[in-house]
């Protein structure tokens, strides 16, 4: 489909929306530059003494449980910095980390106190989130083991109280997860064969806010472009829930619930059914209205998803109070906000009971100025909005008025696709210009104001049938209002007046069929193109600017008295087996030979002069004919067009003797010679102006 495109660049930041386990760390914290020399030594000997403390502190001990708190803090603080994270890698921390994933084997000793319990998992889990945020390290994580334990701590609290320190690890293990799948397909598909979507289903009505966000982040992470995994999260029933996450106060909250539910409809029909019949479209539209921009964003692109499935569903969504929230949106600062509102009209402007309504509501403007703008992205949806719009009558009228059309015809745009889709809308206007249609047009060239008068009849000239052109232009004063726009002070009216009076022009001089080119004057049978200039069988050859020319008698014989008075007569040219062409340039002697050859050849104007030439010379009355078609052509279009230059001038000069009348007018009335009521006097003053 023609905004598939669209559609997966929308998608494309919805996958970037990667977690990246640093809510506790400011923003405006400095990057540290990358280490090197003894600074990337000493950093590489502090990794290695942790990894140590690690390996060797694996118990319940007391002392051994704080050793290995304080060592995974320390990896996690370190691996904040993007720019030490390879050198945590080299230093041997991802094993040590996964180890400390799980609890600790039981020994004979007290069980009743467990130190830390919690606390070294979770920073575990913490720290190899952090690792996971480089691609090259995902894969060295998942192969270390860590998806297994990362897993079973997302049950951690079906084992224990709902404590803290269990909410902490549970939301961490969820976070590591998200960047362990992060634009990678087959731990994707790993976390699914380790059983990590039932229970990140589970979590999302879990009692603590962060976790029930974080599982949401994991499985929109998993979701995407995964058919299998989708139909998993389906069949361990989250719509319902994700649906209920969608009315929440919590912007975080329903930013991850639009987003896990635009990954599951994204080119699934079937599941995109399902999920609308689960009740998703009213609350997706009340995120229209949401004071996050992010969820406003994701619910226009998931409307427009919805929008695509039948016309009933196109109908239902701007029923339901779509429309004016997505038109305010067009208004907004965000471009990426304005981008999927666009897209969202889009797909809806493409039922026609829609169309109408969307235009009403005032989307017409704010998208015909998105054409301004220097996204291509945005551009182009607005412009696929603007064609669907184009395709109603009702709309016609309010296009043009508002200057749709020349928004169309000056825009510049980015992408071929959008230049199709522009074409395409001028055309579809185009058909639209008749009757009732028309017929309104031709009212507001009467009764509006001046400016909309005048787009009208810009519009006309561009879109109007030929037939038309005389009861627009002529009998309702069209032309008048053209003329209006070349006398303007504005440079920009002035030429949207000439444009105008060209295209007027060229249509008034479009052909009849009795005007068409003519055919060859004597039906022949010809040798074919395959034959111009080919040496085979060729039995006479010419010499034109030192270059030959192969050519075949009995073609040529055919052809014209000419050649059969020089073949068959008692020229010397009879028997010459080489024949020189003094008087005739190469280009023009190749086309008459092709039309020799052919019966038929398209002759431009700048050979024109010069090929009419030859073929009077050699008496080729067809050929004669098409260079005279093609010269009355133009000496037709110079003319029209001259007139409407030659009555624009005289629309200036008769402007320019009413302002001297009225100057002169002026300086007659005060002079003396007039108050005096000398008749003498006045007559002087009057000869002298």
């Amino acid at each position: 489909m023609e905004l598939q495109r669209c559609e997966e660049q929308g998608l494309q930041e919805r996958k970037g929306q990667k977690r990246k386990l640093e809510e506790e760390i400011q923003e405006d914290r400095d990057a540290t530059p990358l280490p090197t020399g003894d600074a990337r030594r000493a950093l590489l000997a502090e990794v290695t003494a942790q990894v140590k403390v690690l390996d060797s502190a694996f118990s319940w001990h007391e002392s051994d449980r704080a050793a290995a708190k304080r060592a995974t803090h320390v990896l996690a603080e370190l691996a904040k910095n993007e720019e030490v994270v390879n050198v945590i890698v080299e230093g041997g921390a991802i094993p040590a980390l996964v180890k400390h994933l799980q609890a600790p084997l039981s020994d004979e000793g007290d069980l009743s106190l467990k130190p830390f319990e919690h606390e070294v998992e979770k920073g575990s889990a913490f720290a190899l989130g952090l690792l996971a945020v480089k691609p090259e390290h995902q894969q060295l994580i998942v192969d270390s083991g860590a998806l297994s334990h990362l897993v079973n701590l997302l049950r951690r609290h079906k084992d224990s109280s709902t404590s803290r320190a269990v909410i902490s690890v549970i939301r961490r293990a969820a976070d590591a997860i998200t960047n362990l799948a992060h634009e990678n397909s087959s731990i994707k598909t790993r976390v699914r064969m380790e059983g990590g979507i039932p229970p990140l289903v589970e979590l999302l009505e879990f009692t603590d806010t962060k976790v029930q966000r974080a599982a949401a982040g994991a499985l929109r992470t998993l979701a995407f472009k995964n058919d299998e995994n989708k139909n998993q999260i389906v069949e361990c029933n989250a719509l319902p829930t994700l649906i209920s996450m969608l009315r929440s106060d919590d912007a975080a909250i329903h930013y991850e619930a639009v987003g896990v539910i635009g990954n599951l409809v994204h080119s699934s029909p079937n599941i995109k059914k399902e999920v609308l019949a689960a009740g998703a479209l009213q609350p997706v539209i009340g995120l229209l209205t949401s004071c996050c921009s992010e969820s406003q964003r994701e619910a226009a692109l998931l409307l427009g998803q919805f929008a695509a499935t039948d016309s009933d569903c196109k109908v239902h969504i701007v029923q339901r109070g779509a429309v004016r929230p997505l038109i305010e949106m067009l208004h907004s600062p965000d471009i990426q906000l304005k981008e999927m509102s666009a897209f969202a009209l889009g797909r809806l402007a493409q039922d026609t009971h829609n169309q109408a309504g969307i235009a009403h509501m005032g989307g017409l403007v704010p998208l015909l100025k998105l054409l301004d703008s220097k996204n291509g992205s945005l551009q182009h949806n607005a412009a696929f909005a603007l064609y669907g719009l184009a395709d109603n009558e009702d709309n016609v009228s309010d296009f043009i008025r508002v200057g749709g059309v020349q928004r169309l015809q000056d825009g510049e745009f980015i992408v071929q696709a959008t230049k199709d889709c522009v074409a395409k809308t001028l055309k579809r206007l185009e058909e639209k210009i008749h009757g009732r249609v028309l017929n309104h047009l031709l009212y507001l060239m009467r009764v509006a104001e001046k400016p909309v008068q005048r787009r009208v009849a810009f519009a006309l000239a561009h879109l109007c049938s030929p037939d038309d052109q005389r009861t627009i232009f002529i009998d309702n004063n069209g032309l008048e209002l053209l003329l209006g726009l070349l006398g303007s002070t504005n440079p920009k009216q002035q030429l949207d007046g000439a444009v105008a009076l060209y295209k007027l022009a060229n249509k008034a001089m479009t052909l009849s069929p009795m005007d068409a080119a003519p055919p060859s004057p004597t039906p022949q049978v010809y040798l074919g193109e395959q034959y111009v200039n080919n040496a085979t069988l060729s039995d006479v050859t010419f010499l034109v600017e030192g270059r030959r020319f192969y050519a075949h008698r009995i073609c040529l014989l055919a052809s014209s008295d000419a050649f059969r008075a020089m073949f068959d007569g008692g020229y010397r040219e009879k028997d010459a087996r080489d024949i020189e062409i003094p008087n005739i340039r190469w280009e023009v002697f190749e086309l008459m030979m092709r039309f020799i050859y052919t019966g038929s050849v398209d002759v431009s104007l700048d050979i024109a002069q010069d090929l009419l030439g030859a073929a009077d010379q050699y008496l080729l009355e067809g050929l004669k004919r098409l260079c005279e078609y093609t010269i009355a052509q133009h000496v037709r279009t110079l003319r029209s067009f001259s007139c409407y230059i030659i009555e624009a001038h005289l629309h200036f000069v008769y402007l320019g003797a009413f302002l001297s009348i009225e100057r002169q007018t002026r300086a007659l009335t005060s002079d003396p010679a007039y108050n005096s009521r000398d008749p003498q006097l006045l007559c002087e003053s009057a000869y002298e102006s």
